[in-house]
């Protein structure tokens, strides 16, 4: 079965503009400490500017999380089990995505996204792949409750969240997002997610701050986006990308820095920033053990199982929607 043409839930106004995306950003450059949420970086161009990164020898987290997907399948298939719908929140191009299928013998996919025409193109190609497989691909943001294809309704669920993107979350974030993808999954899911670990700082920041410049382009992406959607002026060439460690919690920042002092508008509305003054646009926490089961725990997800690659610079956990209880 092919794929069908998906659901588009994204909130647009009727010049098409995404009111979330337009909300955030304006609110984000009004407070102390402008930040914009890291979910706003996948537009199509950022989509695929990630997808070269995941490329780069910096790049260690893509590669570690393959290794395990391929290594260790037959773990996956005997814990998981055959005919479930699998759910991948924030799916891109879905390319650790066919070793899972392969391994599990699924009932559907689901890829849920942001970016509708990179998901689309995805599916579409997934599709063709694996051509007995329904696919059903959803335009949505994850990060609220999402109603499911009814095709799906009655297929057991495993959520899919590779890639660490938990860690681009503040802790508070991540339990809420964990607690709505309960929600989306349903009683008697699973979920399969991927977790960075902490390991030496300068790993780190190659990793976010590579020499061809590639992850800068990523991020300074985003203000062509903003000038593009929303109407603004931001002066790119202005800005530019930092990545640095914040040791107390335990992750790497990204920032556009004010390379001067600049005004600027959008949305009818103006800003200005001064030399030095950054825009926070993304957090990547890095997890032990203990963290990752702590965070799991309190977004509703009882942890069954663990994996590390063979350097243990990246962990993938099998997750179960934990049973409500009326006391502890």
């Amino acid at each position: 079965m092919s794929t069908n043409k998906g659901l588009a839930l994204v909130n647009r106004d009727d010049d098409g503009v995404n009111q979330d995306f337009r909300s955030d950003v304006l609110a984000g450059l009004s407070e102390a400490q402008k930040a914009i949420p890291a979910r706003w970086l996948y537009d199509d161009a950022g989509s695929q500017l990630f997808e070269d990164i995941t490329q780069l020898a910096e790049y260690y987290p893509t590669r570690a999380e393959t290794q395990i997907l391929r290594d260790r399948s037959a773990e996956f298939a005997e814990r998981i089990g055959a005919g479930r719908a699998v759910v991948e929140f924030g799916s891109g191009s879905s390319v650790k995505t066919p070793l899972l299928l392969s391994a599990i013998d699924p009932a559907a996919y689901v890829p849920l996204d942001i970016s509708g025409d990179f998901l689309r193109a995805s599916a579409e190609a997934l599709s063709q792949k694996y051509s007995g497989l329904p696919v059903y691909p959803v335009e949505a943001d994850f990060m609220r409750h999402v109603a499911l294809p009814q095709a799906v309704e009655g297929l057991p669920k495993l959520g899919f969240f590779p890639g660490s993107t938990i860690g681009n979350m503040v802790a508070r974030t991540s339990v809420d997002l964990l607690r709505t993808m309960r929600e989306t999954l349903g009683e008697g899911s699973q979920l399969l997610i991927g977790m960075d670990l902490i390991k030496d700082k300068d790993v780190l920041i190659a990793a976010y701050d590579d020499e061809a410049g590639i992850t800068a382009e990523f991020n300074l992406n985003l203000v062509r986006r903003i000038n593009r959607e929303l109407d603004g002026d931001i002066p790119v060439d202005a800005l530019k990308h930092v990545a640095c460690w914040n040791d107390s919690m335990s992750r790497i920042e990204m920032h556009l820095e004010a390379r001067q002092d600049i005004t600027f508008q959008l949305a009818g509305r103006s800003f200005a920033m001064k030399q030095g003054e950054t825009i926070h646009t993304e957090n990547s926490h890095k997890f032990s053990r203990r963290t990752s089961q702590t965070l799991l725990l309190a977004g509703g997800w009882t942890p069954v199982a663990r994996w590390l690659d063979d350097q243990a610079r990246f962990s993938l956990i099998l997750a179960e929607a934990t049973v409500p209880r009326s006391a502890p």
